[in-house]
């Protein structure tokens, strides 16, 4: 029989769709964030609504603070990281939660409140936003009871959900320019309306279709632990 590779190099091995999935997500930061890092509501991708002062602030925090939920969540879902430093892991688990998703999520029932692209994308964010601290919070308390396993799999889903903005930004060219081909260009408000609510609810429950999927074949394929070995953190 050969002999076995070392275990450190095992546990080293980056999971599959990993550094894909990082790049993919760095790649839309480094196009998303220079407007807002700007502070400048003329570099808005948004288009702020002249009666709302307030919608472009709120519009900088939820999307710097997602940016760090992004960041930080990727490396939440490292295997190696969790194993090896456990105290990066829940460090990163913590930033991730209070400077990522609380803050974003609360500011995205703003910005959706006073969309731009009509009440029915709105909606779909004033959906979305408590979905994602709902699952980001489940996913704590499994933790702090010790639950490793149902932890790892509400985290899961939070992470799908923070993630759910790549596809945003991955769908919406082709249902823009299929809607531009189907009904013409006559009323472009419309059509912008009616686009941004395909993809903005697609986005989101596709995400979480994927990650059901997923873990629905890992289940069937091994149960997961469901006992932490070591304290839960404090």
């Amino acid at each position: 029989m050969p002999p076995k590779p070392p275990s450190s190099a095992v546990r080293a091995r980056l999971p599959r769709g990993l550094v894909p999935l990082a790049l993919t997500a760095l790649a839309f930061l480094v196009f998303s964030l220079p407007p807002y890092l700007s502070l400048d509501p003329a570099r808005s991708r948004v288009p702020p609504p002249a009666d709302v002062p307030l919608y472009f602030p709120a519009l900088v925090v939820h999307v710097l603070c997602g940016a760090v939920a992004m960041v930080t969540c990727c490396l939440q879902i490292w295997p190696w990281l969790r194993r090896r430093r456990p105290d990066v892991h829940r460090l990163a688990g913590r930033v991730y939660v209070l400077a990522g998703v609380l803050p974003s999520a609360l500011a995205g029932l703003y910005v959706a409140w006073n969309s731009p692209f009509g009440p029915v994308a709105g909606a779909s964010s004033l959906v979305l936003a408590p979905l994602w601290l709902g699952v980001t919070a489940i996913g704590m308390l499994q933790i702090r009871q010790r639950r490793v396993g149902e932890h790892r799999r509400w985290m899961l889903r939070s992470f799908a959900l923070t993630m759910s903005i790549v596809i945003n930004r991955l769908i919406g060219v082709p249902i823009i320019v299929a809607l531009y081909l189907l009904l013409g260009a006559g009323d472009e408000q419309a059509l912008q309306r009616i686009g941004a609510a395909i993809i903005t609810w697609t986005s989101w429950i596709l995400a979480l279709v994927l990650v059901e999927r997923h873990l629905r074949r890992e289940s069937a394929g091994s149960p997961a632990r469901d006992v932490l070995a070591e304290p839960a953190p404090r």
